[in-house]
């Protein structure tokens, strides 16, 4: 780790972006380092490697200067990280967040090295987590760097370790730790950029809805040719209930939901089709604008399914046979009404009388955002002025459903949510990447805005 570039707060910006230049070839080798721990937060994985993602960022934060750095623990939980770098005394707090867990790798086959080994290439480095959210955790790390631990706010620095498992204990960690945790501004690094070059602040997120759907239709399956044609078997059943969630043009078929239209932006099907790799012949599902269907209307999504493997088919009367069933929910929605509307949906529209249970129900609240006021406006001016263009108001089709945890603790604070990735950053999937020159852009863009706030 090489020297910090003392700067004073206060001091002009050029200033600061000399700083942010020149210590950011270090900044890329932390974030090597950290892509280097499998830190999947996963039931059925080591949990020794998430707690050891946590004492490692927890040293690289003491490195840095922070104070009071610690592990916070809770019963059956991964641990958090927690240190804090003092301002001035009457200065703003500002608490930053990112999470140092990760998603599954998936299947190895896919990825071109392996998942756990950074490497670059085109300005991108790839590997599980580069983006998802170990860029979040080097934008705090490189903010400290750049103020030499010298902010001219009060920065409390908060990196999360269950994230990817849905934050589960974060509610807890907030009540437990919210003295500790408070804030006047919380800026949470776990969305992203518009796009590679053009900056954004997430002022929406859908929430979230599932559960799993079981179909029995006997108590031990029988001989296919035997019984076939009198009673139905439950793979069949299954296919015919979960096709009436949605419409002929691909709408959500569940009543009662909420949904309206937002401006679009200039996104186009080609950039998704791209992004998603589809073939030519797939058609759109749904109706109204590209960005209204991803952001603001729900969405239905069949996660898995449970019934025997084709290479493991018998002739036999399947009897039974589940599905993860997922719906994305938009701002203004309530996630227990959206629960129960898909609970009664599935019921009452099960075909030819079979058995239907629904359980392992998930939810999770949508959310806006205001983007007015002094800490809104100095992120926006900072990444008009680093990326050189105008910042864009996103909205985001995932949820992050603990933005609504924050807000109900820490009511007076301003949230805003940034962060380094971009639609090409396949999150979640196979050669995950981060593009280093929006992450450089990030790192300075709030520098800026803290040293503004400041």
């Amino acid at each position: 780790m090489g020297p910090a570039v003392v700067i004073l707060a206060g001091m002009d910006h050029t200033q600061l972006r000399d700083a942010v230049d020149s210590q950011f070839g270090d900044m890329r080798a932390l974030l090597e380092d950290l892509v280097r721990i499998p830190s999947v937060s996963a039931p059925g994985f080591p949990p020794e490697q998430v707690r050891r993602s946590a004492e490692h960022i927890a040293d690289l934060l003491r490195a840095e200067g922070a104070s009071d750095v610690r592990l916070l623990e809770l019963a059956g939980a991964h641990p958090a990280v927690y240190g804090e770098v003092p301002g001035p005394e009457g200065a703003p707090t500002v608490l930053l967040y990112a999470h140092h867990d990760v998603q599954p790798p998936g299947p190895t086959d896919e990825w071109e090295t392996s998942p756990f080994e950074p490497f670059e290439r085109d300005g991108r480095l790839y590997g599980r987590g580069a983006s998802d959210d170990k860029s979040g955790v080097i934008m705090h790390l490189g903010t400290i760097r750049a103020f030499a631990a010298k902010p001219p706010v009060t920065l409390k620095i908060f990196i999360e370790g269950e994230e990817e498992i849905g934050s589960a204990h974060l509610s807890d960690f907030l009540a437990v730790h919210s003295e500790l945790l408070g804030a006047d501004v919380i800026v949470i690094a776990d969305t992203g950029v518009w796009r590679v070059g053009t900056p954004g602040l997430t002022t929406s997120l859908r929430g979230l809805a599932s559960c799993v759907v079981e179909v029995r239709t006997a108590t031990h399956a029988v001989h296919s040719g035997q019984f076939g044609g009198v009673f139905p078997d439950a793979i069949t059943s299954l296919a015919r209930l979960l096709s009436t969630l949605h419409d002929d043009e691909g709408n959500v078929a569940v009543q009662g939901l909420t949904a309206f239209d937002r401006e679009e932006l200039d996104l186009t099907e080609g950039e998704i089709r791209q992004i998603m790799g589809t073939p030519p012949g797939l058609q759109q599902i749904g109706t109204g604008g590209l960005l209204s269907r991803m952001w603001t209307k729900p969405a239905i999504s069949v996660l898995a399914l449970d019934a025997p493997r084709v290479s493991e088919a018998i002739n036999q009367l399947v009897p039974v046979a589940s599905a993860k069933v997922s719906m994305r929910i938009a701002p203004g929605q309530d996630p227990n009404a959206a629960l129960h509307a898909l609970r009664d949906h599935l019921l009452s529209n099960a075909p030819w009388g079979v058995d239907v249970t629904v359980t392992g129900v998930e939810k999770g609240s949508a959310f806006q955002l205001a983007t007015s006021g002094p800490a809104a406006e100095a992120w926006q001016d900072a990444m008009r002025t680093v990326w050189e263009t105008e910042p864009v108001e996103m909205g985001a089709g995932g949820s992050i459903p603990f933005v609504a945890d924050f807000a109900r603790l820490f009511p007076d604070a301003t949230i805003l949510l940034t962060g380094a990735g971009d639609p090409t950053s396949a999150i979640h999937a196979p050669n995950e990447s981060q593009d280093l020159g929006d992450l450089q852009k990030a790192i300075l863009a709030q520098v800026l805005a803290i040293d503004t706030l400041g």
